[in-house]
């Protein structure tokens, strides 16, 4: 089985530059409105063949993130390029999410594969959708491609004329993921593809999805909160913690000496039974801010045991620390 390409070998497929998407929200009849800055200024690069996993707490932004990546939503400010191509909606540009070259590339794996799958409609219809809709392909054409899929994701030719309810949450994961790959995408969106199976099954699926990888070159952008299930799938971590990036960097890096106080805190918490995995303990306290009023200057600040004045006058930016970007204004003096 050959190694996944490197950086430098893998051209960039997918590049996002100060991606925000902000929502107004109506506060009362008497309060004015207010705005949740659910994506505040994210950036990252990702080759082909290689995976980008975005890591963080529930209401972090990692799954508006997602939404942003696969254009079902377009960002209020910041650019995202495709394959080369601008994939940012704007004044006088058509929206992107039109563009069917683009919806091709661009494919997407939900978390929940009892809630993905239509019902009422067998495997191979299931399968043979996006190819309908996407495609010329004349029926004949459009089964023998759903058949191949089955068989590449490790299911039996019978399946095909199977409905979802009768399989187990592993083999709906894999219909889910071939669902995705009918359209020969260069982009898969993962969004905690594993989290809602069995432990003992987890590993199946996550290795099916890198021996594709290595097959066709794909690039994962990767959304999860496990943080063990990063380190067996990830190439590159991008830690977020309301709505902006506090760590960025190589998996090996991050995982060895995480810098940010937020990383050490969740690399502390995710159990490893190898001492050598088991990170500095740093307890997290309180609940994340609301998003309606975070905090000033630093927003990870109401929970650091590191926090001093200076993290509240002003908001820390991400800079060159060791091997990866990390925002903290005492990440020199934390060691």
């Amino acid at each position: 089985m050959s190694a996944a390409p490197s950086p430098a070998a893998s051209p960039v497929v997918i590049a996002g530059r100060d991606l925000a998407r902000h929502y107004g929200v109506g506060r009362g009849l008497f309060r004015p409105r207010a705005t949740v800055k659910a994506v505040d200024g994210v950036s990252f690069a990702l080759a082909a063949g290689r995976t980008l996993a975005v890591v963080g707490e529930s209401g972090s932004g990692k799954s508006t993130l997602a939404r942003l990546v696969t254009l079902l939503e377009p960002p209020t400010s910041g650019s995202l390029a495709i394959d080369g191509r601008d994939a940012t909606a704007g004044p006088g540009r058509a929206d992107p999410a039109d563009d069917p070259t683009l919806r091709r590339t661009v494919q997407m794996v939900f978390q929940n594969p009892y809630g993905s799958l239509n019902p009422r409609k067998t495997v191979g219809a299931i399968l043979e959708e996006p190819l309908r809709i996407n495609t010329a392909l004349g029926k004949p054409a459009r089964t023998e491609a759903a058949r191949a899929m089955i068989a590449k994701v490790g299911l039996r030719p019978e399946h095909i004329a199977r409905y979802p309810h009768m399989f187990s949450g592993g083999q709906r994961q894999r219909i889910a993921i071939a669902r995705a790959l009918m359209l020969s995408p260069r982009i898969v969106v993962a969004d905690e593809p594993v989290s809602a199976l069995d432990v003992s099954i987890r590993a199946q699926v996550l290795n099916l999805m890198l021996d594709l990888q290595r097959e066709l070159g794909l690039a994962y952008l990767f959304i999860s909160h496990d943080l063990s299930v990063v380190r067996h799938i990830a190439d590159e971590v991008l830690v977020m913690y309301l709505g902006r990036t506090v760590e960025q960097g190589p998996k090996a890096t991050i995982f060895a000496r995480p810098r940010h106080p937020y990383t050490k805190a969740l690399l502390a918490s995710t159990p490893a039974v190898d001492p050598k995995h088991r990170g500095e303990r740093i307890r997290l306290t309180g609940e994340l801010p609301s998003p309606l009023d975070p905090p000033s200057g630093c927003a990870f600040r109401t929970r650091c045991p590191f926090a001093t004045g200076e993290c509240a006058g002003a908001r820390p930016e991400l800079r060159e620390v060791a091997g990866r970007q990390v925002a903290c204004h005492r990440v020199e003096a934390i060691g």
